[in-house]
Formats: structure tokens, C-alpha cells, sequence
């Protein structure tokens, strides 16, 4: 390990920042994030340091070139010009008074490197390749960025405000250390992470208490929005929780590949209904997530698109309040906006429809019991959920209330996956179409003109199947 990572108190630090041009301006960010007093020499000033000279009263700038005596009475030192004969010179001068010196992008002139980093102050990640590999630190911090929550800084702010609570409470580090993973990886650290703090003091407070007490945790159910299929349209935050889960229900709709990235040893509890077979009641689902929280688990509902568009999660969370069991909602991208967007069929456009309805198309005693004539409307889309089975019957009732004959339809089976098929034709033929046979569920049904724009806007042409 050639460079000592540390990080420097900057309260009582004098930097100076010898040029004003882009690259310093950069740097001069940089230490404006922390309280560091900044001087900055240069002959000519580029007009994003001017704006952060007139906006900062941390600044002071010298227009000139640069002295010897510019160093005196400082702790570090940023040399950003294109001159490589002042920058060696400053460099040396510097060192021989063992100060701090960075020429910005010459190594080896630098007694000290900025590392990369993820700010989510008070939590701060450096990391730096020693200089060797900037691209590839870049791209290691694009992931960290993804993956820690951008309100980290408050688990941060948390944690320092109930210290020396938990030091006080708890007198052995080990404990404090087991208590403050339940914390902050459990609801106490996702209502913080919501913006909850009263709740989440109130929770803190209750779980000390328990702690202390050795009395067993409470548990939470989180109904997770998996999305339409693609693992990579989760939010960050579903993930999150999907890695931190006890225990995981799952249903039919949750594609394998989503279902990998569960914690490994969670207990995966299926609970899918397909076509006329419902494995488990949804009143018993209900009870399981009331009964598995009040173990005292971490439960993810993992629900196909939407936890509240045609997902049920509202009789689920019904049942959860009646039991008084803490729950949040992650929404995610309902299988409409994704297989539209995935077949290249914007839902709503301004040459073909300016409102969209979505509804069911789940048949009941072999009849569909639908306000058909409010569904039929001029400049308009339909999107039809669990509706594959039903399709004949949508397809007469709609032209039987007026719609016209021609009127475009897409079936769009497995949207976003790997195996998305499209099937594309009119109200009149498509029940016909050989290739609608094919088809199995989850199946949407997208009915409009704006049908019309798959052929010219496909962009995910994967097992894409026309008229």
C-alpha cells in the first residue's frame, strides 16, 4: 500500500490552489465541501472559479502568477496549470518544507492523491487506484453509487445523535456493536432512510428498551414491486430490501432471474395462483405475512409489477393492521409501462391518445363485467391485465360498443424478458391469428391506435412475432 488512506480535519486548514482554470475549478469544488479556508493565485480566472470565488466567502483569490512566499502559512497545496515547469517547481519548494502537494493528473509530483469519492456526508467512501487506473475507479464508484442509498447520511446523523444513548444502555462493545446491526438493517434503519425520524426514535427507544431486556425484535412486512420481469428495471430500494429479507413470498409473476438476487439463505415461500388454480387463498397469504412478521422476520412480499395496481397489496395491508404489523410499500414499474415501453407502444401520444385506462380482463363465470361503453372512447388506450383467456370476449364487446373493427391490438407475453413475444393485429382478426395461440400468460392486451407505432418504434425485438 504505497498511499495511507487517512481522512484530514479540515476545520483550522489554509489550502492554496495554484491556477483557475477548469481543472481547478474542479478541485476548488472539492474543498468547498469542507470548511477549509482556500486561496487561490492565478493570472487569469475561467468563469466557473469566478462564479465559486463570488459565491464563497471561503476564498480568496490573487490574480498574478505564483510566488514563492505563496506557500508560507499553508498545509496543502493544489497545483492546477499547464505550465510543467512551475508545476515541478512548486512542487519542489513545497516538499522541501514537507508540505502537502498535489499537482493535479502528474503523479508522480504528488505527495499526497484525492481519492474517488461517494459523499453521503457525515458517511464519506474514498477509494483510489494510487493513479494507476482512474477509468476503472470510476466505474467501481458508479456501482457503490447504485447500491448505498442516497440517504445514508441520515443512518449517519442517527447514529451519532443516539451513541452514546446505546454507550450508556449497553455496556459491552459487543453488544452495542449486535444491537446497532439490528438497527440500522432493520424497519428502526428503514423508517430513518423514509425520513421518519419520529417514528424511527420512538421504534429506537422501544428496541433498547427490548435489547436491554433481552426481549425479542418485532417484525415487518415490505411489499416489494418486482417490476414486469427485467431484474435490471428494480429500484434500488427493492433490492435492498430483497437482500436484507428473512423470509420472501413470492408469486407466479417474479421472473427467476429476480428471484436469484434474494439473500441466499432467506426462506422463499411461494404462494403464486395461476390460471383457475389458486395455490393458497389470498386471505391465507394475508394471515402468513401477519403471522411470519410477529415471529419477529423481516418479510418481503415480492409482488409481480405493482404491489397496488392489480397486485392486491391493499387487502394484504388491511390484514397487517389489523394485527398491528408494521409494513411499507416499494412501489415498482407495473407491467403496463413496461411491456408498452418494451414493445416500442407509447400509451399515451399526442397524435393518437391523450389518456389511458388501465383494467382487468379476469374472467368470472365465463363473462367479463366491464363499463364497456366508458371504455370506448376516441383518442384513448386500453390496457387490459390477466386478460389472454378473456380475449375473445373483450374483442366483441368492444366493437359491439362502437369501437371500430380496425380498431390496432397488441398481446405482449413476457414483457421485458428475454422470451417478450408481440403479437399485433385489429379487434377483427386477432383472435384468429395462429400466433395468438401461442401465447400463454402473463399476457397484456394493449388496445389504440398507438398500436400502430410498434413496427417503427420496436427497440427490444426479442421473439417479436407480427400479423
Amino acid at each position: 500500500m504505497k498511499y495511507f488512506p487517512i481522512f484530514v480535519d479540515a476545520e483550522h486548514i489554509h489550502c492554496l490552489l495554484v491556477g483557475a482554470g477548469e481543472v481547478a475549478a474542479r478541485k476548488c469544488e472539492l474543498l468547498l465541501k469542507t470548511p477549509a479556508k482556500i486561496t487561490i493565485v492565478a493570472p487569469w480566472i475561467c468563469e466557473s472559479v469566478k462564479r465559486l470565488v463570488e459565491e464563497s466567502e471561503q476564498i480568496t483569490f490573487i490574480e498574478r502568477k505564483f510566488e514563492d512566499q505563496d506557500i508560507d502559512g499553508k498545509q496543502m497545496i493544489f497545483v492546477a496549470t499547464d505550465d510543467e515547469l512551475i508545476n515541478k517547481h512548486i512542487h519542489d519548494i513545497a516538499h522541501a518544507k514537507h508540505l502537502l502537494v498535489n499537482v493535479v493528473d502528474n503523479t508522480p509530483l504528488c505527495k499526497f492523491i484525492t481519492p474517488s469519492i461517494v459523499d453521503r456526508s457525515p458517511i464519506i467512501i474514498a477509494m483510489s487506484s494510487g493513479g494507476v487506473a482512474p477509468v476503472l475507479l470510476r466505474y467501481l464508484r458508479q456501482k457503490l453509487e447504485s447500491v448505498i442509498p442516497n440517504k445514508v447520511k441520515l443512518l449517519g446523523n442517527f447514529s451519532e445523535k443516539f451513541r452514546s444513548t446505546v454507550k450508556d444502555a449497553l455496556g459491552s462493545v459487543t453488544d452495542r456493536r449486535y444491537f446497532w446491526e439490528e438497527v440500522l438493517d432493520g424497519d428502526i434503519g428503514e423508517s430513518i432512510l423514509q425520513g421518519n425520524s419520529k417514528q424511527a426514535e420512538a421504534k429506537f427507544d422501544k428496541a433498547l428498551i427490548a435489547y436491554r431486556n433481552g426481549d425479542k425484535p418485532t417484525g415487518q412486512v415490505y411489499l416489494v414491486g418486482a417490476g414486469p420481469g427485467d431484474p435490471d428495471l428494480l429500484t434500488f430500494r427493492a433490492l435492498r430490501l430483497m437482500q436484507k429479507a428473512d423470509i420472501v413470498v413470492y408469486d407466479r409473476l417474479v421472473s427467476p432471474d429476480i428471484l436469484e438476487l434474494v439473500r441466499r439463505d432467506a426462506e422463499k415461500i411461494y404462494v403464486g395462483k395461476e390460471k383457475s388454480n389458486h395455490t393458497i387463498p389470498q386471505e391465507d397469504i394475508n394471515e402468513l405475512l401477519a403471522r411470519k412478521a410477529l415471529d419477529g422476520n423481516r418479510v418481503v412480499r415480492l409482488k409481480g409489477g405493482d404491489p397496488f395496481i392489480f397486485g392486491r397489496g391493499g387487502e394484504e395491508i388491511e390484514t397487517l393492521v389489523e394485527h398491528g404489523v408494521d409494513f411499507q410499500v416499494v412501489p415498482g414499474i407495473t407491467a403496463a409501462t413496461g411491456a408498452a415501453s418494451y414493445a416500442g407502444i407509447p400509451l399515451t401520444h399526442r397524435d393518437h391518445a391523450q389518456s389511458v385506462t388501465f383494467t382487468t380482463g379476469h374472467l368470472r363465470d365465463n363473462t367479463i363485467n366491464l363499463n364497456w361503453p366508458a371504455l370506448v372512447q376516441q383518442n384513448h388506450t386500453l390496457v387490459f391485465y390477466m386478460g389472454l383467456t378473456g380475449l375473445p370476449i373483450i374483442c366483441e364487446k368492444l366493437i359491439e360498443h362502437g369501437m371500430p373493427k380496425e380498431m390496432p391490438i397488441a398481446l405482449v407475453q413476457s414483457a421485458t424478458r428475454e422470451d417478450q413475444k408481440v403479437v399485433t393485429g385489429t379487434l377483427e382478426d386477432i383472435v384468429d391469428n395462429p400466433n395468438t395461440a401461442l401465447l400463454k400468460p402473463p399476457t397484456l392486451i394493449i388496445v389504440g391506435t398507438v398500436v400502430n407505432l410498434h413496427s417503427s418504434l420496436n427497440w427490444f425485438s426479442q421473439g417479436n412475432v407480427h400479423q
